[in-house]
């Protein structure tokens, strides 16, 4: 091995030493562990990392990263699915009869979705703050199975009050996730690895809109009037069913952080191989809250534009957020399954996008996050121009609703990207990432009711025209986010340079 080469290695006498349980084989263990490479300084680059990337690590890393893949992506994905599916529902219930049982002929959709919106704020940036001291095995399980007990309730629910209680607490349980599962993948994965296992989660919530249409369909098809439930009403009812078990299992496999972890599936070794890992990303461990660190998050540029483009990514993409094609297609005379299932459509592009996002920003680009940002953002000018005039072709109208899938995909990048400026101080990086879910969803809670009110559609005229700015705002936060980096990155190598 050359000298660069060993100066880039961390091998697994480093990580962990002799153990006193294996002091008789010492010797030969350490000579052993001096040839093989566990944890890259750099991490390698060859064609198969365009592939996957565990596939240029050392067998003893492929292993540990196959098991924290395993349950770390399964548990963020069923997460996350179940959690896009109690969160839509709502609108698959509202154009499947729940509007006409509960003569919802108002903004009454609007007002349900803002009633889970400012629950979901509430939540936030307190839950990802208390991830810093609470074991997440305990705390995310635990809301996971709240909400899922309070989507059944509203297959009971009589009046539009009803509704609205349940969905704002609904909304409050539902606010520890996302932002919490974003915490916990960027406390175990590093850099080349980041993307990709972020943007697998964010796709889970397209497939979980997705299936929640087909759900519906299914649903009104062969449940309605079963037991004396409605349609809309088994749609409430088998999400919970579906949604239980996956939040129990959270309480068991749930592997909390590399320096607190008490996971069964993990040996002594791969916990150290972990703690190392992060190491050399520089990700630092948890440490208190101070009133020197607040004003050094306050004061500082990450938390405010990683904020911006967050809220304009989420608050960017209303012709697939709000229920724009459906209620076209309603309007256009489609039968209730197609109502449902063509929109799914969109999700499908979503999650195919979301992964071409992810596996070309860790290679194609570099670990470069912004050119995915920017191509999206000019997509969605395209997509939001063309429906703002309406008067368009309806062959291009359907490609406009269904090409908004590309506008959907970016959110796991946006969080890397946080992860990776954030990375040396590890409450800041609960606190912007927390801040980032919130403030987008602050933002949510009041402007669809100025631009996406249910008695304009389908037509949505200022919510097209809002859209195309908004796009115009995220791709001009995304280039000054990568200018004030790279500055803040060449200052401290000149300052890490002086110092040596």
């Amino acid at each position: 091995m050359s000298k660069s080469t060993i100066s880039d290695v961390v091998t697994k006498g480093d990580i962990q030493g002799p153990s006193s349980s294996t002091k008789s084989s010492s010797h030969e263990y350490n000579s052993h562990s001096q040839s093989t490479e566990l944890v890259q300084g750099k991490p390698k680059r060859s064609w198969r990392s365009y592939v996957w990337d565990t596939l240029d690590k050392s067998p003893e890393e492929r292993r540990f990263l196959f098991k924290l893949d395993a349950v770390i992506l399964t548990l963020a994905s069923l997460g996350y699915f179940i959690k896009y599916l109690d969160q839509v529902n709502i609108t698959n219930a509202f154009v499947s009869g729940m509007k006409e049982d509960l003569k919802l002929f108002g903004n009454e959709l609007n007002y349900m979705q803002t009633c889970w919106t400012v629950g979901y704020v509430i939540g936030e940036i307190p839950s990802n703050l208390l991830l810093t001291r609470v074991r997440p095995s305990i705390w995310i399980p635990a809301f996971e199975v709240v909400w899922a007990i309070l989507t059944i309730l509203l297959a009971k629910c009589k009046t539009t009050t009803q509704v609205y209680v349940l969905r704002f607490f609904i909304g409050l349980a539902e606010s520890v996730f996302y932002p919490g599962m974003q915490y916990i993948i960027g406390s175990w994965y590093r850099k080349d690895e980041l993307a990709k296992r972020s943007c697998i989660f964010h796709a889970s919530g397209a497939i979980g809109t997705m299936f929640s249409g087909y759900l519906m369909a299914a649903v009104h098809k062969n449940l309605a009037g079963v037991g004396g439930f409605k349609g809309w009403q088994w749609l409430f009812i088998i999400d919970t069913v579906i949604s239980l078990p996956i939040a129990i299992s959270g309480f068991f496999l749930m592997p909390d952080l590399p320096e607190i972890t008490k996971a069964w599936y993990f040996s002594a070794d791969e916990i150290a191989l972990a703690k190392e890992r992060m190491r050399l990303e520089g990700r630092a461990t948890r440490a208190p809250y101070t009133k020197a660190k607040f004003k050094k998050i306050f004061s500082s540029w990450h938390i405010y534009l990683l904020t911006a483009l967050y809220i304009f990514f989420n608050n960017g993409n209303g012709a697939s957020g709000q229920p724009a094609f459906q209620l076209w297609l309603k309007s256009k005379g489609h039968s209730i399954t197609e109502i449902n299932t063509y929109p799914t459509i969109t999700a499908a592009i979503t999650v195919i996008t979301t992964l071409i996002y992810a596996w070309t920003s860790d290679t194609v680009f570099r670990g470069a996050r912004w050119p995915p940002i920017v191509f999206s953002g000019l997509v969605d000018i395209v997509i939001y121009s063309s429906l703002a005039a309406w008067n368009i072709p309806d062959g291009w109208k359907w490609a406009c609703f269904l090409l908004a899938g590309f506008g959907g995909g970016i959110s796991g990048l946006t969080f890397a990207w946080a992860h990776e400026i954030c990375g040396e101080d590890n409450e800041e990086r609960a606190l912007v990432t927390g801040t980032m879910n919130e403030m987008a969803y602050v933002i949510q809670a009041w402007l669809p009711l100025l631009i996406w009110q249910q008695v304009e559609a389908p037509v949505y005229h200022k919510g097209y025209m809002t859209s195309i700015f908004i796009a115009v705002a995220m791709i001009i936060t995304a280039f000054l986010i990568r200018f004030l980096h790279h500055k803040e990155r060449a200052k401290k190598l000149i300052a890490e340079e002086q110092n040596a």
